[in-house]
């Protein structure tokens, strides 16, 4: 069984009273700084000047300064900023300013591991990937929990990289709920292919397939919503608690029978091909390619794409359907 580091095999020592300076204030940015500044690390906070994310920060109570500035003498930089802006943040003010020595953190390998970003051999390269986002990793660590992360080590000169990056994810809280050691390649690969074919990519496409399969038949697009996108959470919820098992417990014995009998018939082995093929396009790079070209172009295919997905009737219906649910406004409000 892979062994699952918990705060007992952390050696937090290793960062104490060192400069650990954080790269970028999003989801993942802001719940990694506070929650490392609250286990009591010393975070340097670096930023955009002028930013939105600069006057958010202040109103967290930080005093953030400019990328370049963070890096000077840090003995970690953890670099947290979308992947398709890391590799020129990390050539204009990480090269420059990275004293020898130093640990490079990221929270996924992709940069990395696809070549964009090539450190030097003096420096040790490391992951912290918590599996969920930002969010959820701030609140469960002001809860007392944490939630699971992956860690891995691209390289390791001072021969303290994998405690570095144990005694990271400590303060992130993830040592509570237990921290997995991979590497690189195999946290880039298997990330991009759960949101491309599973979490992201698969779902949207079920859902909208079967939204419309409903109203293209006669029935009501209020009803083809509930049942194809609304109801959607309580099953994953059932899921994502005990696994297909507890699924199968709480569902219907009808509902049983046609998932055993008719779920087969919609996702069949062609779909497993195309999951390969899928696969194998992020192993080759030939994803990570095509990615960043649609960057260097203007993201003309990106927005296109994005805008028939916000454009879908399902889009309108499910506004006007959730603007009814007392339970769920409290969120869209907060979210805004």
């Amino acid at each position: 069984m892979t062994k699952m580091y918990r705060e007992q095999d952390a050696k937090p020592q290793v960062l104490e009273g060192k400069k650990l300076a954080v790269l970028g204030y999003g989801s993942q940015g802001r719940a990694h700084a506070l929650n490392l500044r609250e286990s009591g690390y010393q975070v340097a906070l670096g930023l955009r000047p002028g930013g939105k994310s600069w006057q958010r920060a202040e109103g967290d109570g930080w005093e953030p300064v400019s990328p370049g500035e963070a890096v000077v003498g840090a003995d970690l930089v953890a670099i947290l900023v979308p992947d398709m802006a890391q590799a020129k943040l990390y050539e204009d003010f990480v090269a420059p300013n990275l004293k020898p020595g130093a640990a490079l953190l990221f929270a996924h390998g992709f940069n990395v591991h696809f070549g964009h970003i090539a450190p030097p051999k003096d420096t040790d390269v490391i992951m912290v990937a918590p599996k969920s986002p930002g969010d959820l990793v701030r609140r469960q660590y002001q809860e007392g929990r944490g939630v699971p992360c992956l860690v891995a080590v691209h390289q390791n000169p001072t021969g303290e990289a994998f405690d570095r990056a144990l005694a990271y994810a400590h303060g992130l809280g993830g040592t509570r709920a237990g921290v997995l050691e991979t590497n690189f390649a195999e946290e880039t690969e298997t990330d991009l292919f759960g949101e491309q074919a599973v979490l992201c990519g698969g779902v949207t496409e079920l859902i909208r397939y079967g939204y419309e399969t409903l109203v293209e038949a006669g029935y009501q697009p209020e009803a083809a919503y509930f049942e194809c996108l609304h109801e959607l959470k309580l099953i994953v919820d059932l899921i994502y608690e005990g696994g297909f098992t507890k699924m199968h417990e709480f569902v219907s014995e009808t509902a049983k029978y046609g998932d055993l009998t008719r779920g087969p018939r919609v996702v069949d082995p062609s779909v497993k091909e195309n999951m390969k093929e899928i696969l194998t396009e992020i192993q080759s790079g030939t994803f990570a390619k095509e990615w960043a070209e649609e960057n260097k172009a203007g993201l003309p295919k990106y927005r296109e794409l994005l805008q028939s997905d916000l454009e879908h009737p399902i889009e309108e219906v499910g506004q006007r359907l959730r603007n009814a649910m007392s339970w769920i406004r409290p969120r869209l409000e907060e979210a805004k």
